[in-house]
């Protein structure tokens, strides 16, 4: 097998490499020089990047180069960088040579050569190569020692396979894991779609400056998380700022626009001084604006502007104001049907659809019950200052029924976080009895069962004998509920059968979801109009 032609690439040194005409030179450390004498270290080519004011320097560092390994072939570029400190002009022009660079991975190992150049050229360089712009490993120089200065000094090779060094990528992964962990307030979760949801929202947050949108039922978490994002944020040095947090269904008419995006004394009746607005106070740091869909369309129209341009008027100005912040937006609600209504902004939820995350409801997270009950009671403890815990009976008997599909958790964790303080307060001696717990499981089946639609005890009254339900099997009773509910809710009979045959009446030619539904009705004997 062939041996590969050994090619560096890097920057001669202004400072380094300059060692003077005179031989003294000789006794210099010159790390381009050095790195063409290690014995072990065969360079075969050298390609040197140099600004044209030091060709003196390129001249006698060639010549020299020569003298010590002829084997060596040196080519010399000039980048004509006007400003060896600027990132944007350095990384441009490196760039534009690599591009066109004539590489050979199949005959040439390629190594990078990082000790000279300015701090900024040496970034580059090292960025260009971790990106895999140039295919090399690193190589850097050092001068001798004081006790050895005869010798040519060290040279070391950096492999950017982070795969290879085990401590580097296990504290990776445990970095990673923490911020994960954060997220989740420390809670030992066991869902596994909820757990690759905050996975994913981990790696965009602190990858992306982006909007994220959270969606989800009441009470699933979408504030708490929106501060731990904002947490985790500041913690990386990726947010500056504060967070600043709003529930859109509070801000109506003036109050709205002003609240977000400030006025000048004024600009309507009751503006009496000037208002910077939310928007501004949130330069830097992280705006949540929670239960977005309650915004008004004008205030959607601003928010959209300030978020594309970082701009925006306040009400009453003439010159505008700038605000860069990252923007995270909560709603339970379908934004697509708010757009289909006319009550939300196409072209806005183009924006802040980026990065969407739904989050579960407690119902469906069930294996994670537990361990935030635990999560509850310290919470309540640190609080209280002192430790509140279950008679194991009572431990088993809440979660027995917590679990369970009796246990609907109509608002989610606002009713678990509101079933743990009452149980805490009637705690004798910091413990949770049983009898404490059954009084609690009472209470809250009854709050559920008063106007929550997943009761389905009265949906059907009226509309069928209760002898007729009886010869119904269970499947089709739990069925023929939900298509009631729908009728109930729908404008109409066609505005139902459209939504509940919305598969399967884009396969069919002559839809008449109408006829459909009064069909399927009629089977349990049940007549709605329309």
């Amino acid at each position: 097998m062939t041996k590969k032609t050994t090619v560096v690439l890097g920057f001669l040194g202004s400072v380094l490499d300059y060692g003077g005409k005179e031989s003294s030179r000789w006794d210099k450390w010159r790390p381009n020089l050095a790195l063409c004498r290690f014995e072990d270290l065969l360079i075969h080519r050298l390609e040197l990047f140099h600004e044209n004011r030091i060709a003196t320097t390129t001249h006698i560092l060639c010549e020299d180069i020569i003298g010590v390994s002829p084997e060596t072939k040196i080519h010399t570029h000039i980048l004509k960088i006007q400003d060896p400190w600027d990132f944007e002009e350095v990384y441009g022009k490196l760039l534009d040579y690599v591009r066109q660079y004539p590489f050979d991975t199949e005959k040439e190992d390629y190594f990078v050569h990082i000790t000279t150049g300015t701090h900024v050229e040496q970034i580059c360089l090292y960025l260009l190569t971790e990106t895999h712009y140039i295919p090399a490993r690193l190589i850097q120089t050092s001068p001798p020692s004081r006790r050895r200065p005869d010798q040519e000094g060290q040279y070391r090779i950096i492999d950017l396979d982070l795969s290879k060094y085990d401590l580097i990528m296990q504290r990776i992964h445990q970095e990673q894991k923490d911020s994960v962990s954060f997220l989740k307030s420390g809670i030992d979760t066991k869902n596994l779609r909820f757990n690759h949801l905050i996975d994913q929202i981990e790696h965009v947050s602190l990858h992306s400056h982006e909007p994220i949108l959270l969606t989800g039922p009441t009470g699933s978490g979408k504030s708490r998380l929106a501060r731990r994002i904002y947490q985790l944020k500041k913690s990386k040095w990726q947010a500056k700022g504060e967070l600043v947090e709003v529930n859109c269904a509070t801000l109506k008419g003036d109050n709205a626009m002003s609240t977000l995006f400030g006025h000048i004394k004024g600009a309507f009746t009751g503006a009496i001084q000037n208002r910077s607005g939310l928007l501004r106070r949130a330069d830097g740091g992280l705006l949540f604006l929670d239960e977005i869909g309650e915004l008004g369309l004008d205030e959607q129209a601003m928010l959209l502007r300030a978020v594309e341009e970082k701009t925006f008027l306040p009400m009453g100005a003439d010159k505008e104001v700038q605000s860069n912040f990252q923007l995270i937006v909560g709603t339970n609600r379908s934004l697509q049907d708010e757009v289909v209504k006319g009550q939300f902004r196409e072209d806005l939820l183009a924006r802040i659809d980026l990065w969407t995350f739904e989050l579960p409801g407690l119902k469906d997270r069930r294996e994670d019950i537990e361990p935030n009950i635990y999560y509850e009671l310290e919470q309540i403890a640190e609080q209280q200052g002192g430790k509140i815990s279950f008679h194991s009976r009572a431990l088993e008997s809440f979660l027995t029924f917590a679990i369970s599909h009796d246990a609907i958790w109509k608002a989610n964790f606002r009713d678990l976080n509101a079933a743990i303080k009452r149980m805490t307060t009637f705690a004798h001696n910091g413990r949770i009895t049983l009898p404490v717990v059954q009084d609690e499981i009472e209470r809250l089946k009854k709050s559920w069962s008063n106007g929550d639609p997943d009761d389905h005890s009265d949906v059907l009254e009226g509309l069928i004998s209760s002898e007729r339900l009886s010869e119904i099997d269970l499947f089709d009773q739990i069925q023929l509920r939900e298509v009631v509910k729908v009728c109930q809710k729908a404008k109409s009979l066609a505005e139902a059968g459209k939504i509940l045959f919305s598969e399967s009446r884009v396969r069919k030619k002559n839809q008449n979801d109408t006829d459909r539904l009064r069909k399927y009705l009629k089977r349990f004997d049940v007549v709605i109009s329309g």
